[in-house]
């Protein structure tokens, strides 16, 4: 928190707007639409949230098939198992981690000779970074499925200098307490098209039907976020380039010192088609050349009061979806064999950072030694 999101809540104290809805809700839509070059936003009280209306919004129906990234965590996917349909899992591509376009391609020409109903693709921006939507957008034209963008770790990063989150039919956000601004928590809803916004507005509220007693004709959601958390919203909004610059600035601190040791090696940016927020810096430590694994490094760190995780375990291993259909390579598996999330926090002071720094060189040093 910066303090100024404190005026936007006690602004909706002051004049009792506590209640979902509110001024601040209206003004935090529009800030957050302006700042993702889309006509409109619906602020609501999570990222999952947001991923269940686009998929109705869309029509995605029981016996329906999704094509979703592998790589990524599990609120990507699950409301596709909400409404019945079948998550298809697509493994990545080396170069940013994200869906594969190949083997989306692959996927769809599969499931539609086998006489399956395509109704969307979710491609997510991992950690930040773009995927490769210039091939993605091109493949989902040629076959007419409608695209969403999973940007819930990516508000800030932009592909071919165009925020993320725009390209699709539907955009997503989410303001979740560990992503890179936060409402505590909350998610958005992103589009260019009002008939869209309009029914994701409606099924938020409870899918409420115009009349003055309470009548309903569909089944509606409990997803509006509330007036109170969209003030520290807008408060964050004011932090957010900042927080893209000082979670870039870590991710240089980290590649710079660490990338001279053998087998030690970071996700950097195809070309100048891709920006990330660096949402986390991550690293990936080959055991063959760094001699040590990375639950080795994960574990020494552990000793040192240092929180550093394994990057997201593939959907297609998980055990929950283990029945779904998957287009894999191998690329998703090795990163979640290899790759450490390393501790990027805006809070992190300079000590803190050479006190990460010393320890990591630490291990891979004394690991080194004959």
């Amino acid at each position: 928190m910066d303090g100024t999101e404190l005026d936007y809540v006690h602004r909706a104290f002051e004049t009792n707007w506590i209640a979902p809805l509110g001024p601040n809700v209206d003004a935090f839509e529009e800030s957050v639409a302006g700042y993702c070059s889309t006509r409109f936003a619906v602020a609501l009280n999570s990222g999952t949230a947001a991923i269940h209306l686009a998929l109705i919004t869309l029509g995605v129906k029981k016996g329906d098939e999704v094509m979703a990234s592998s790589f990524t965590f599990s609120a990507t996917v699950n409301p596709i198992a909400y409404l019945g349909a079948t998550p298809v899992l697509i493994d990545s591509e080396k170069e940013t981690w994200n869906m594969s376009p190949e083997l989306l391609e692959r996927a769809i020409r599969d499931r539609l000779s086998r006489g399956k109903r395509i109704r969307a693709i979710i491609v997510v921006h991992l950690y930040g970074m773009p995927a490769n939507l210039g091939k993605i957008l091109e493949i989902a034209g040629r076959y007419e499925v409608p695209v969403i963008e999973d940007a819930a770790e990516a508000l800030g990063s932009r592909y071919r200098d165009h925020p993320v989150g725009s390209f699709g039919r539907i955009g997503v956000l989410s303001f979740n307490g560990n992503k890179i601004i936060t409402t505590s928590g909350g998610g958005a809803f992103l589009s260019n098209e009002e008939e869209l916004i309009r029914r994701a507005r409606h099924l938020s509220a409870q899918a409420r039907d115009q009349a003055p007693h309470y009548q309903h004709s569909e089944i509606g959601f409990n997803y509006r976020m509330s007036n109170v958390l969209a003030g520290i919203g807008l408060g964050q909004m004011k932090a957010l380039d900042r927080r893209v610059a000082q979670k870039r600035e870590i991710h240089r601190f980290y590649a710079g010192h660490l990338q001279k040791y053998e087998g030690v090696t970071f996700l950097e940016e195809p070309d100048g088609s891709y920006y990330s927020n660096r949402w986390l810096t991550t690293v990936l430590i080959n055991p063959a050349k760094a001699k040590v694994t990375r639950d080795e490094l994960r574990i020494f760190l552990e000793r040192e009061m240092i929180e550093a995780r394994p990057l997201w375990k593939p959907l297609h291993l998980q055990p929950v979806f283990a029945s779904c259909p998957r287009y894999v390579n191998g690329v998703s598996e090795r990163l979640f064999r290899e790759g450490l999330c390393l501790p990027s926090g805006t809070l992190m002071t300079e000590p803190d950072r050479k006190r990460v720094l010393k320890s990591i060189c630490g291990c891979l040093e004394k690991k080194a030694k004959p």
